[in-house]
């Protein structure tokens, strides 16, 4: 996608084996670049979340394998550094699915070819994300077209997003900004309500930075409102995305997509799910039983960082000293409340059965 006119990806690897990432936490009021050169810098990216989006930090981590053969290319380096990255993220299937990738193609070889498979197979899981997400864009914004048909000529679609599921999320396009992006090249009308999807501000942070840069029409507001928009006929169908998807359709992503799920049931609104197949965890069945929660530091809650009047970034506390803070990252929203699941292979029920028709290999297994 684009910034300042010019097409990114969030990760690549540079001639001389190091690895380049948008540091995230720094937009959207600074735009900087930070090289990873060993596998400790790259868990601390995944970790401190300068990469985020279960896509990007699959990726992330392939290449932080790659880093680590670098140093160490024997049996004993390749499981510590699966190791040591699969702890930075309890909850992204994505994660340990690009690790057990790795350690398929890489634990067989000997130690001289390791390296350059390493590097082979990251760039390939890298660009394999590109391709799922383009073709995710291409199913969802069949929805969109469709409803731009139910409205009155000339009205744009208004999209409600929670947290950022765009390109900074993947490696490219995005899984629930992909159909907006892609319906948004191809003319359509459209409007992005942006939730700012509180306590990290993804939405207002990085959803309204990107969509920006791409000249898609948007407002950020406050988590709570889109209950009340949905009640007033201002949302016409809710787009999110996945951390993890059990096998029977629960859907596991940032805090208070439960509760726009909930909303767009009780208002008639479809609510869909964008999902790339490295994320479906055909492992479990129960997401509310099986899908670890992580929590993260309450100071996420308790401070928050923006840019002043002159210019300077500063954090400041929010809650009164000594007040308790939980910050649980992640809710699971059930299979019975999710519209459909847009997959790179199509759109498909929330069900077993339904991701089976799109994944009869699966069965199989």
């Amino acid at each position: 996608m684009r910034i300042d006119g010019t097409a990114y990806r969030t990760i690549w690897p540079e001639a001389d084996g190091i690895v380049t990432i948008i540091d995230q936490t720094r937009l959207p009021h600074e735009f900087a670049l930070v090289r990873l050169t060993s596998l400790n810098e790259a868990a601390h990216a995944i970790r401190a979340m300068l990469v985020r989006g279960a896509p990007l930090i699959g990726a992330t981590a392939a290449y932080g394998v790659a880093l680590a053969l670098r140093a160490d290319a024997s049996d004993a380096g390749l499981e510590s550094a699966c190791i040591t990255l699969l702890a930075t993220r309890p909850t992204a299937v994505n994660l340990r699915w690009a690790l057990e990738r790795m350690r398929a193609r890489l634990a067989p070889l000997p130690e001289s070819q390791r390296l350059a498979a390493a590097d082979a197979e990251a760039a390939s899981i890298a660009d394999e994300d590109v391709a799922i997400n383009r073709a995710i864009g291409g199913h969802g914004a069949h929805l969109i077209h469709a409803a731009a048909g139910r409205k009155a000529p000339g009205g744009p679609v208004n999209v409600l997003t929670h947290c950022n599921a765009g390109w900074l999320a993947t490696v490219d396009w995005g899984t629930a900004l992909a159909p907006v992006y892609a319906a948004f090249e191809q003319g359509i009308p459209l409007h992005v309500w942006v939730d700012e999807t509180r306590p990290r501000n993804q939405g207002a942070s990085l959803t309204a930075w990107e969509l920006k840069q791409h000249g898609v029409p948007h407002t950020v507001i406050a988590d709570n409102v889109g209950g009340h928009l949905m009640q007033h006929g201002k949302v016409d169908l809710c787009i999110v995305g996945t951390d993890r998807t059990t096998a029977a359709g629960d859907v596991c992503n940032k805090i208070g997509t439960y509760l726009k799920a909930l909303a767009a049931h009780d208002n008639g609104v479809p609510f869909y799910v964008g999902l790339p197949s490295p994320t479906i965890d055909w492992t479990i069945a129960d997401g509310l039983q099986d899908i670890p929660i992580e929590e993260r530091d309450g100071r996420e809650v308790s401070e928050l960082t923006g840019r002043t009047a002159d210019g300077r970034i500063e954090t400041v506390r929010v809650t009164p000293d000594g007040s308790p803070v939980a910050n649980y990252a992640f809710d699971v929203t059930p299979a019975r409340l999710v519209t459909g699941l847009i997959t790179e292979r199509g759109v498909c029920a929330a069900t077993r059965e339904g991701l089976l028709g799109l994944f009869p290999e699966r069965a199989r297994r």
